[in-house]
């Protein structure tokens, strides 16, 4: 078996952007609901912060692939 990796495929950074997200996005809720006090203003804040940071992680996932730092050479 070879030691080295494929890189991970558009599909699986977007799944992993996904599922990071979820749980980010529910810490980021329920921080947001207990200083608020409001559910409105915690799904709000959630939900902005899902769909930009979900962007933003996916971009950083892609550019990585490209950055041979820390990659075993093949």
């Amino acid at each position: 078996m070879s030691n080295s990796r494929a890189p991970d495929s558009r599909l699986r950074s977007l799944l992993k952007a996904f599922s990071w997200r979820v749980l980010a996005t529910f810490t980021t809720g329920v921080i947001a609901y207990y200083i608020t006090g409001e559910l409105g203003a915690a799904l709000m804040i959630g939900g902005i912060e899902f769909f930009l940071k979900f962007f933003i992680y996916y971009v950083h996932e892609r550019a990585w692939q490209h950055i041979q730092v820390g990659k075993a050479p093949q």
